[in-house]
């Protein structure tokens, strides 16, 4: 099977990653499609299965991981686990497409070391915790207990932007969006 590119995007939830992602996704030229995740949680507002992620029982899930049917996963809260499947990652591959990520940092860490060649690993990074929280409030989809523990788990996330292969600072929506289209579009036009 012919290997395209792996694009991860990582950030804490609030950064901008998912708007960038959704931008470079509107960019024909970069030939790119969305790697759908598989997740435990409910769908949140106007999330569609399928689309946004693929929404499966927790026994499901762990039956994948039984199976080792996934390239990475990882329980990001209690009995909360996100993961890609390696059939989602072939799919897009046959029909010669670069497969992009929006996925937490532990996943996308891992695709990068299984992948390393095939991957660029991108860390959205927020103006400050301040400005995140403002933006988790803003959404206004989750209760003020779950946006503290998103809060805290952001400190954490934010100490491995430098394992990953570039940095984007998120101050100025536009600008983030102008220099991850670069990137990706540097990086998959390279020659391996």
């Amino acid at each position: 099977m012919n290997k395209g590119k792996l694009l991860v995007f990582s950030a804490p939830s609030g950064s901008g990653k998912t708007t960038i992602v959704r931008h470079l996704l509107a960019q024909p030229d970069l030939n790119l499609e969305f790697s759908v995740s598989c997740t435990t949680r409910e769908p949140r507002g106007e999330e569609v299965h399928g689309k946004d992620y693929y929404f499966i029982s927790l026994k499901e899930f762990k039956n994948h991981i039984k199976a080792e049917e996934f390239v990475e996963w990882e329980e990001v809260y209690r009995d909360n686990f996100y993961g890609t499947l390696k059939s989602e990652v072939e799919r897009i591959w046959a029909k010669g497409k670069n497969v992009i990520f929006d996925i937490d940092v532990a996943g996308g860490l891992r695709i990068k070391s299984k992948f390393k060649t095939e991957t660029l690993a991108v860390f959205v990074k927020p103006p400050s915790i301040d400005e995140l929280k403002i933006r988790l409030k803003k959404r206004s989809t989750e209760s003020d207990d779950k946006i503290n523990m998103r809060i805290a788990k952001a400190s954490v996330e934010l100490a491995t932007a430098p394992q990953f292969d570039k940095v984007i600072k998120n101050y100025d929506l536009d600008v983030a969006k102008a220099e991850a289209y670069e990137l990706v579009k540097q990086f998959i036009n390279q020659n391996d």
